[in-house]
């Protein structure tokens, strides 16, 4: 059997951002719904003292996706229990993706910044609110998907 990573393959992802409440967990859930049986996924934030927001878990819900148990945590918290020696880091917020990139600055990471609009900065009805998180659901699985379907880590293409 031939090691995948060897080919480039991705074998494990963390997705970061800035409280580990909405956007890190939506890709998270979104990531192992689509490839939690070959790839490890994590995610976490800069900041703690969060707990998931219920319109991310409802805009996932939509979907039959379930993040309703995923518990926040930070960055620092991620590092200390299991490092992070992921095959791909990817930042959805400015402020975890400055701090991605110090940490890893001595390390071999391959680090993107997927700039992701932060749904609560939309304010009004439910719905309306509701549309923003869906909104970013949309945007997630549409680049989770193109990202990580059989993709190597590095190509000749890939800017470095």
């Amino acid at each position: 059997m031939t090691d995948p990573k060897r080919k480039g393959g991705i074998q494990s992802v963390l997705f970061a951002c800035k409280y580990n409440a909405i956007r890190s967990p939506m890709a998270e859930a979104l990531a192992k719904h689509f490839f939690g049986q070959k790839i490890y996924i994590q995610s976490a934030g800069v900041k703690a003292g969060r707990d998931i927001d219920p319109m991310a878990v409802a805009a996932l819900q939509e979907i039959g996706v379930d993040c309703s148990r995923h518990k926040t945590r930070t960055i620092f918290e991620l590092r200390d229990t299991e490092g992070l020696n992921f095959d791909l880091i990817v930042t959805l917020s400015p402020e975890a993706h400055h701090l991605i990139l110090e940490m890893t600055s001595s390390l071999s990471a391959n680090v993107e910044y997927w700039p992701t609009f932060d749904p609560t900065a939309v304010q009004g009805s439910y719905e309306k609110e509701l549309d923003a998180y869906r909104q970013v659901r949309e945007t997630l699985t549409q680049n989770i998907k193109q990202r990580l379907s059989s993709q190597p880590l590095w190509s000749d293409d890939m800017e470095v």
